[in-house]
């Protein structure tokens, strides 16, 4: 127990001396240390919203828009299978919050129709009913006597989609703000409908929210030239408005679109932001996968010299004329835009689209002024908290004190150390953890030091006195630290963005302080031990 072969006091030296080298680089400006040479250490401790400012949003996923669009895609599809059989029908549309209604004028075909839509039913997975795991469709379909149909959607369905909706935007405001380049963001679920976004640094909120709040639904569709826009729109026809007007403070331009969509965005694979080598204006070039090339070759062999509408999010960004055949699977997208938005508009079509809508319900922006007062008020009050455990354990324990206290601060540098490293977020709530490491890292010491001086009073010699505080004092250190280390796994596991912080300090502050208090604390007692061979231990 007292004894230290010469390679574990080399490794104990080694890891003392590296953790203080990679420490280094977080006491240092980000742009200082980019100059410093590759051979060095550069990672620095990240520091969260609460310390380095920036953006903080909630944002809550409408479903309910994802359930219309299935409504009405199920109205689309039911009107093709039944003219495709003729089965005569009328009123055919959304019926209530989650169903579509038609009635057959020959209620004789019923079971015809019935079979018919029961192809629109997409498969979900429900545990309720049919057994665990057991696919069912998500339409559920009612005849009535008189040729009255009802289709509803299933309970399942509905949950199924909403949390279906949720996830996906999850993952799309994960792109959209990888694209900007915020450095550690905070992208998190809140809830069974709403995102909680966290971005530090960040010093253009309002760009964030415009690309967040974008739903980027884009699509292609054919307009209807023989329509004009100032009527009612035809049937399978809608009236969308430009994104821009023509001229400026003119009313926006008018268009008549067909509802069906020839391509939709889904099968774009990347988008970049250019010029016009012909105007000179910013456009975004596009380009498809292998199947909306093929279908977008088609749609352009097929409708050459007509107009075809660039919609995003129901409005038109440009309506040209095919000229030819386009086949290459690629082309471009012009609408006066200015670099800015070709560029944004770029991010948002590489990202994809939203399954629905994101509002923003809260909102809070962290000034770098108060951030830097956060950090600076953090460092005092651990610099305060240090000196006093400093002179505490000095004057309780004179020179096993002043082990623990050069422990202490080999504890601290570990920690920030093991921070830079595994590059964890420091939030204030990491600040506080700080300084509960530094209380539990000499409640170690303490346990050891008032085990050692018991058994000096018993008498034993100092070796058999250090001896048995240690090892007696183990089970203790390691039963706490390991109760601690459960308790910081849960917080990390259930809690927030800060609880998180605090939870991560805290338990590389546990794993730190395990090693300094029980080796190294032993080590340097051990030496003072061997070179002075005391006759009583100043304890």
């Amino acid at each position: 127990m007292m004894y230290f072969a010469p390679w574990k006091i080399a490794l104990i030296a080694v890891l003392c001396i590296a953790s203080v080298i990679f420490s280094i680089p977080s006491f240092f400006p980000a742009a200082q240390v980019a100059t410093w040479p590759n051979w060095l250490p550069k990672r620095q401790i990240s520091l969260g919203l609460d310390l380095r400012g920036g953006a903080h949003l909630l944002l809550e996923v409408d479903t309910g828009v994802v359930l219309r669009e299935r409504l009405e895609a199920v109205v689309e599809g039911a009107r093709n299978e039944l003219r495709q059989a003729r089965i005569g029908y009328t009123n055919l549309g959304v019926s209530g919050s989650n169903g579509v209604a038609l009635r057959l004028r020959d209620p004789t075909q019923a079971e015809q129709a019935r079979q018919l839509l029961a192809k629109l039913g997409n498969p979900v997975q429900s545990t309720a009913g049919l057994g665990f795991g057991a696919a069912q469709t998500d339409l559920q379909i009612n005849v009535a006597a008189d040729g009255q149909i009802r289709m509803t959607l299933s309970e399942a369905a509905l949950q199924e989609r909403a949390r279906s909706a949720v996830t996906q935007s999850i993952e799309i405001v994960r792109r959209r703000i990888d694209q900007t380049g915020v450095a550690e963001p905070t992208i998190q679920r809140q809830g069974n409908d709403r995102i909680l976004v966290q971005l530090p640094g960040v010093d253009d909120p309002e760009r964030i929210k415009r690309l967040l709040g974008t739903t980027a639904k884009l699509t292609f569709r054919m307009v209807d030239t023989n329509a004009d826009p100032n009527m009612p729109a035809p049937a399978g026809t809608e009236i969308l408005e430009g994104d821009k007007p023509r001229v400026p403070n003119a009313p926006a331009e008018r268009f008549v679109v067909k509802r069906k969509v020839e391509v939709a965005g889904d099968n774009l694979v990347d988008a970049q932001a250019g010029y016009d080598q012909r105007s000179g204006q910013p456009i975004v070039s596009f380009r498809f996968d292998t199947v909306g090339g093929k279908r977008f070759a088609e749609i352009t062999q097929q409708s050459v010299g007509l107009p075809f509408a660039i919609v995003l999010d129901n409005k038109v960004l440009s309506a040209p004329v095919i000229r030819e055949p386009i086949l290459g699977g690629s082309g471009q997208i012009s609408g006066n835009f200015s670099v800015t938005e070709a560029n944004d508009l770029a991010v948002l079509l590489r990202a994809g689209a939203l399954p629905a809508p994101l509002k923003v319900v809260e909102e809070r922006t962290v000034g770098p002024d108060l951030g830097e007062d956060s950090i600076r008020a953090g460092l005092i009050s651990v610099a305060v908290a240090a000196c006093l455990v400093v002179v505490y354990m000095v004057l309780a324990y004179g020179l096993f004190g002043l082990f623990a206290d050069v422990a202490l601060l080999v504890n601290l540098v570990m920690t920030l150390a093991a921070m830079s490293l595994l590059q964890a977020t420091l939030t204030l709530p990491g600040i506080a953890g700080l300084l509960l490491t530094l209380g539990m890292s000499v409640d170690a010491n303490v346990l050891i030091n008032e085990r050692i001086r018991e058994e000096t009073k018993l008498g034993k010699s100092p070796i058999a006195a250090m001896s048995a505080g240690f090892s007696r004092a183990f089970s203790t250190i390691f039963d706490a630290n390991v109760t601690t280390l459960i308790k910081m796994a849960l917080l990390y596991a259930l809690g927030s963005g800060t609880v998180k912080g605090f939870a991560v300090t805290i338990s590389i502050g546990i794993l730190t302080s395990m090693f300094t208090a029980t080796v190294l604390v032993r080590l340097m007692m051990v030496t003072w031990l061997r070179q002075r061979r005391p006759t009583l231990l100043p304890v």
